[in-house]
């Protein structure tokens, strides 16, 4: 367990919650050093298998004496049934038990309250990742201002709004499409592309998600890994629904400056940074197609293998990134048995497990990303200046789908029809046969005037999110804005 550093007078103090995902537990830890690069001082709480996993990503700001630690509570495995060491949902053996991690993380919150109480002063700020309940309660227990974060973008969350207030998907076919009422843009969805919250069969998940909903209302404000120039009119319609308590500070993993940085952000990399570098400047500029599909993948072998079919004719250069949970064995299996490897090996590159993607997508020769539209990955896409191959699993990722092809035009989807339950990937019998994969990549990759155009936009986003984190720009503003905001909340507090 961390102790208490010192703090200065005025220095403000953030203790920061992460939830037990990489997805999300990297841009929280990001965002803790943004943080701290702004002068607040940053405690984020934590286990010691994540401690293991994700504490490198902030041990250069640590050593360069930027104001972080970590506060690290054991994890009760025994207690909940799961397997020792399994502290994350990407660890987790099957779905089924992911409500028993919760359940033993949420246990930390008498730990977290001691920890409060013992305090000289108490944080100024919790901040908490979304899908958590219970630091609500601690906050409220205390008085402290709760803000949540949002890992994904205010276009999701203004999809989510429209639909929980219309309920028009409910008078609808699983796979007529409809149109989302309210928004800047014409967005059509279907039932069967829609996150669990909606889906009728998930009656657990539905009343979670309304637990979440009434928890999240309840919040000083909301901040989101995302910026104000890339989707200014849903950024201005979800200040409207919060009253003003938006804030829009990403990119965040833009907060990684160095090439070692960017290496150790997630777990340790399966591949050395110099083997992967080599291989990269082998290869032309704007040639090679990354496929990488998330951190809790768990496509089905036979879905891999039609990916796998499109990479290899789709004679480009690429990186695939191969991944596929409790699975990976079988697809594995396969790339041995048809020699993928020795067939591919003049211009493919195989990755097992982790993948330093943001060093990877920064490359030069890197031309498409084909990846699960995970708000992570979209946003690094974007930050890259990479135009997007898009195939949605699951959750959000088909709203974000929509903001790449239809909104911000520098993506092609490859047509995927419904989402992929989580868990439960061989019953979907949603295949995207390898044609299409190649029709999408080739789309991406096409010399013509609709290409060009599509890799200029992709530029432009990319340049415009590097400057927006910039001292000036609007996410450093906003960063600068919420500071100054619990700043003044706690002067209320003392007057009064």
């Amino acid at each position: 367990m961390a102790l208490e550093e010192s703090q200065e007078p005025n220095q403000l103090h953030f203790l920061v919650i992460p939830m037990v995902s990489p997805g999300h537990y990297i841009p929280t830890i990001d965002m803790a050093k943004l943080l701290a690069q702004h002068g607040v001082r940053v405690t984020v709480v934590t286990t010691p298998v994540n401690t293991l996993r994700f504490g490198s990503i902030l041990d250069q700001a640590i050593q360069s004496g930027l104001p972080i630690c970590f506060l690290e509570f054991p994890f009760s495995y025994n207690e909940f049934g799961l397997p020792e060491g399994c502290e994350s949902i990407d660890d987790l053996p099957y779905m089924g038990l992911s409500r028993e991690l919760m359940q033993a993380y949420a246990s930390l919150q008498k730990r977290v309250e001691q920890y409060i109480e013992n305090l000289n002063r108490m944080p100024n700020c919790i901040i908490a990742d979304t899908f958590l309940l219970w630091p609500g309660e601690t906050a409220k227990k205390f008085q402290i201002p709760r803000i949540v974060f949002d890992g994904m973008n205010c276009f999701t969350q203004m999809c989510n709004h429209v639909l929980y207030l219309s309920k028009v998907y409910e008078t609808v076919g699983e796979s007529e499409p409809f149109v989302m009422p309210g928004l800047p843009d014409r967005i059509e969805l279907t039932r069967s592309q829609l996150p669990f919250a909606f889906n009728p069969n998930f009656k657990g998940m539905n009343d979670f998600n309304e637990k979440l909903r009434v928890s999240e209302s309840k919040a000083y404000g909301v901040v989101v890994n995302s910026f104000e120039e890339l989707e200014q009119g849903y950024v201005d319609e979800y200040q409207k629904v919060k009253g003003n308590k938006v804030w829009c500070i990403g990119p965040l993993s833009l907060c990684h400056k160095d090439e070692s940085e960017k290496v150790q952000r997630g777990k340790k990399s399966s591949i050395n940074k110099n083997e992967c570098l080599k291989w990269l400047d082998s290869q032309e500029n704007s040639s090679v197609i990354y496929a990488c599909l998330g951190s809790v993948s768990r496509i089905e072998p036979a879905q891999l293998i039609e990916l796998a079919l499109a990479l290899e004719s789709s004679k480009r250069p690429f990186i695939w990134v191969v991944r596929a949970g409790h699975k990976t064995e079988k697809i594995e299996k396969w790339i041995d048995e048809v020699d993928f490897e020795e067939r591919t090996k003049d211009r493919g590159l195989l990755i097992r497990g982790w993948a330093p993607q943001l060093l990877v997508l920064s490359h030069p020769a890197i031309g498409g990303f084909l990846t699960h539209c995970g708000w992570n990955s979209t946003l690094e896409g974007v930050v890259a200046g990479v135009p997007l191959v898009t195939w949605p699993q699951f959750q959000e990722q088909f709203y974000n789908e929509k903001l790449v092809v239809q909104v911000l035009r520098f993506g092609v989807s490859v047509g995927a029809q419904k989402t992929v339950f989580w868990g439960d990937e061989d019953k979907s019998g949603e295949v995207v046969k390898s044609e299409e994969f190649i029709k999408a990549i080739e789309e991406v990759m096409e010399e013509g005037k609709e290409g060009e155009e599509r890799r200029k936009r992709a530029k432009e986003l990319g340049k415009m999110a590097n400057k927006v984190i910039e001292e000036g720009g609007s996410s450093y503003q906003n960063m600068t804005r919420l500071i100054e905001d619990i700043k003044n909340q706690e002067r209320t507090t003392n007057l009064s």
